[in-house]
């Protein structure tokens, strides 16, 4: 996790590698699903990438550790 930011695209394929289907269409924001584990995907705004501190909350909220994440 050495970028300040990763891209939109990058972070449903990542998600999808370790499981999760989607994204669908929620409320505010679309989300992605494993079994009962549900994650909220950042709209996409004008640059298209999420910050990093963003991204170590979602993968908190998801129970995923950082060297999980970077092994994928």
């Amino acid at each position: 996790m050495a970028d300040a930011s990763i891209s939109r695209k990058i972070l449903m394929r990542k998600f999808r590698a370790l499981g999760y289907s989607g994204p669908y269409s929620g409320g505010r924001h679309q989300f992605m699903v494993k079994g009962e584990k549900k994650i909220h995907i950042p709209n996409p705004h004008k640059n298209k990438s999420i910050h990093i501190t963003l991204l170590k909350e979602i993968l908190r909220q998801a129970g995923i550790s950082n060297d999980e994440w970077d092994s994928i």
